[in-house]
């Protein structure tokens, strides 16, 4: 298996699927809604993700695909390791984009059973393209040059800058990120909400934010991101500490690793 092939192959793929997001943003929304009230899909959605899908069918017809809007194959490769899985995200920050507010990405990352192997986020508004393969290290695409990730150094709480997100059933659930949100803003120097869970990894990965932390995220939400972390030098687990899987539903906590166990213990808390 090339990894640098796979990683060449997701990251023309993101820049073509940005190009056709950057055409769609200013342009009018056929908005649908799926699990809640508060969960959209539009017309650009499910065009990138038939985009993305038919590319790794013509290049890699054998692999299976996980993604956002349903077009799932199970696929017919397994390495020695496990079952080749793509787990999609066309548009991570759909609200973002239907509201025209500039902050959404494309996610696309490749697992080798449970391991992440390439991950690739791509903000097609910045012009970003933050990209990893296993073993090889982080990096950050901007006007033709790529430049190393790297996680943050902050050790302490209270000069820390999170990020975190809420989930769809926010109305009608209890576990809804209140608590552990009001604690966290108390305890750090800022706290973010920007809409796409795929960028708040990768914000992690390169430093711009201490730690993330969210529950009930889809495997697609973090798929990519959960790499560009691991190869910045920081931590994904659970927010119970276990290993991180691309489960269909996962409460995840991000860090740059020096934080990871005051966040825990902060989220045990609660």
């Amino acid at each position: 298996m090339d990894l640098q092939d796979l990683l060449t192959f997701t990251i023309d793929l993101s820049l073509e699927v940005g190009q056709l997001l950057r055409d769609g943003f200013r342009q009018s929304k056929e908005i649908e809604y799926k699990s809640s009230a508060i969960d959209p899909v539009t017309q650009f959605d499910k065009a990138a993700e038939a985009l993305i899908v038919g590319r790794i069918i013509e290049r890699y017809p054998s692999h299976a695909i996980v993604a956002e809007e349903g077009n799932n194959r199970q696929g017919s490769d397994a390495s020695p390791n496990g079952r080749l899985r793509w787990f999609v995200d066309p548009i991570d920050g759909t609200v973002n984009f239907a509201h025209g507010f500039p902050h959404f990405s494309v996610s696309l990352g490749l697992y080798e059973g449970n391991k992440p192997i390439v991950g690739v986020v791509y903000d097609p508004m910045r012009d970003e393209c933050f990209y990893a393969s296993a073993g090889d290290g982080a990096f950050l695409r901007h006007d033709g040059q790529s430049t190393p990730l790297a996680v943050s150094k902050t050790d302490t709480l209270l000069h820390s800058v999170l990020a975190t997100g809420f989930p769809y059933d926010k109305h009608s659930s209890s576990v809804d990120n209140l608590k552990q949100t009001a604690v966290f803003l108390k305890k750090s120097q800022g706290l973010r909400r920007a809409g796409s869970a795929a960028l708040d990894l990768a914000y992690v990965a390169s430093g711009r934010t201490d730690g993330y932390w969210e529950y009930k995220l889809n495997s697609w939400d973090y798929g990519a991101g959960v790499l560009l972390v691991l190869e910045a030098g920081g931590k994904v687990t659970m927010i119970d500490g276990s290993p991180v899987v691309p489960l269909p539903k996962g409460d995840l906590l991000v860090s740059n690793g020096r934080l990871h166990p005051l966040m825990q213990e902060t989220l045990n808390a609660i």
